[in-house]
């Protein structure tokens, strides 16, 4: 993952924890730890597909809220 990237996956996900009436500053904070901990573990991998980084994505994201988890595993399902 890129930096525009990650830089996508922040604004995106801060907008989901809007949504959810999270708390921006500890959304922020927990938002940028899971995307650095996906990015990590997604290294290793040579082909990274977009549901790669969704899966890893989600993982981190349910160890701080996982409504916030959920909602972006299935962003493009939810009516």
């Amino acid at each position: 993952m890129d930096d525009k990237t990650l830089k996508q996956l922040t604004r995106t996900l801060l907008l989901h924890a809007k949504g959810l009436g999270l708390p921006i500053g500890a959304a922020e904070v927990f938002i940028e730890k899971s995307l650095l901990t996906a990015k990590k573990t997604l290294s290793s991998h040579s082909v990274i597909t977009e549901n790669d980084v969704t899966r890893a994505v989600a993982k981190e994201l349910r160890k701080y809220n996982s409504d916030l988890a959920y909602v972006y595993q299935n962003r493009d399902k939810i009516i």
